[in-house]
């Protein structure tokens, strides 16, 4: 009775399910609520996504971007010694402030030897004149003697007809006539002679006196290569002279970088290029001033040509191990001068280039630019030397000045 009572109750409770417990429930629940979270999410995402591609504006960005601008050389133009130096690396100046000074001692003698070759030159061209007054002189005294000795041998031949004179003074008289003209022709031909050097010219358009105006100019431009000064407006750079060096033409002093000029130079991908163009609006970002400066620009124009097609050694795809890599073609962007100013920038700083490609009825290729790095005006002596120049022939010219 026992036995049959134990095997039942064991029986029931081996064939009876478990009862969950409500733990497991619970956790149930909430993997199916962070199920359809995370769904939810991924749905909202994806619409998000699908609106940003067909209704935000295209762009193109690269971070392949660095700051440039003009690197303004400073040259010697003649040799000298350095005799000051008046602005270093780091220092602003203004176009036209002095930055060099070189020892003029020599420039100046040569100027000294131009300008007295000048006054040699005019009164030399006076002298000329004085000669075509001489010979008109003589061309008249010439032709009188001419006339008289004519008269003579007239007398005399009458007189040698009626015999009062011999045939040796006949003869004489006829070789008086032949010399009297010879003098005239030379005294005509010495006339022509003077007078060429002078003819259809004044003493200021004088050939002789043009090239010696010739070396004062050039004398005076040398002597004006001793005083250099800043070509354009920024900050000095690259300064190698040392005050006291001896310095031969051509040789580099320093540099001047135009800050308020400057551009960027992005390297978008070939496969970025399709839809940029010319004057596309851009903003810039820095590592220097980080998110909280943004500038402005346009897009100016795009390279010529990758950055492999101009290196100094360009590489040979002509081979049996070639690899295709995608290539960078340099586009520049025009930065606003106003923002330069406020926040300026230095050449080859890394900047973020984001470009707006929704606009690309612009042309490919720029049709003109500005040009590069301005213009400086010729050191040609200035009104000073032509006043100079002026004054010296007037002084030999017996001119008052």
């Amino acid at each position: 009775m026992t036995e049959t009572t134990l095997t039942a109750g064991t029986a029931r409770s081996n064939s009876a399910p478990d009862p969950k417990l409500p733990g497991d429930s619970n956790k149930l629940r909430t993997r199916q609520r962070l199920f359809m979270i995370f769904g939810l999410a991924v749905g909202i995402a994806a619409l998000v996504c699908l609106v940003m591609r067909y209704f935000a504006p295209a762009f193109e960005e690269t971070d392949d971007a660095y700051v440039g601008g003009n690197i303004v050389a400073v040259t010697a133009r003649e040799a000298g010694t350095v005799l000051a130096i008046h602005a270093d690396n780091t220092q602003r100046v203004l176009r036209g402030q002095p930055l060099i000074e070189l020892d003029p001692a020599m420039a100046n003698v040569q100027l000294d030897a131009a300008e007295a070759a000048l006054g040699r030159a005019v009164r030399a061209v006076r002298v000329n004149s004085a000669q075509v007054d001489e010979t008109g002189a003589e061309i008249v005294q010439a032709k009188a003697n001419l006339s008289k000795a004519q008269s003579d041998y007239a007398r005399r031949k009458d007189a040698a007809a009626a015999g009062a004179i011999s045939g040796e003074d006949l003869s004489h008289a006829a070789d008086a006539v032949t010399t009297s003209r010879a003098a005239l022709d030379l005294a005509q031909a010495r006339q022509a002679q003077a007078t060429s050097t002078l003819s259809g010219t004044t003493i200021e358009t004088n050939p002789q006196v043009l090239g010696a105006i010739a070396e004062v100019r050039r004398a005076g431009i040398d002597a004006s290569y001793m005083h250099i000064v800043a070509p354009v407006s920024g900050v000095v750079a690259q300064r190698t002279v040392q005050l006291g060096q001896k310095v031969a033409a051509g040789t580099p002093l320093m540099a001047v970088v135009p800050l308020d000029s400057l551009w960027v130079d992005a390297n978008f991908r070939e496969t970025q290029l399709a839809d940029l163009r010319v004057g596309q609006p851009a903003t810039i970002t820095t590592d220097v001033y980080g998110g909280k400066v943004v500038f402005h620009g346009h897009v100016e124009g795009l390279g010529a040509g990758s950055g492999n097609a101009f290196s100094l050694l360009p590489p040979q795809n002509a081979t049996g191990n070639w690899i295709k890599i995608v290539q960078r073609v340099p586009v520049r962007i025009a930065l606003d001068p106003a923002e330069l100013e406020k926040t300026p920038l230095r050449v080859g700083l890394s900047v973020d280039v984001e470009v707006e490609t929704a606009d690309s009825s612009g042309p490919f290729v720029a049709n003109s630019a500005p040009p590069a790095g301005g213009e400086v005006a010729s050191l040609d002596g200035g009104p000073k030397l032509d006043a100079r120049i002026r004054e010296i022939i007037a002084e030999n010219a017996g001119r008052k000045p």
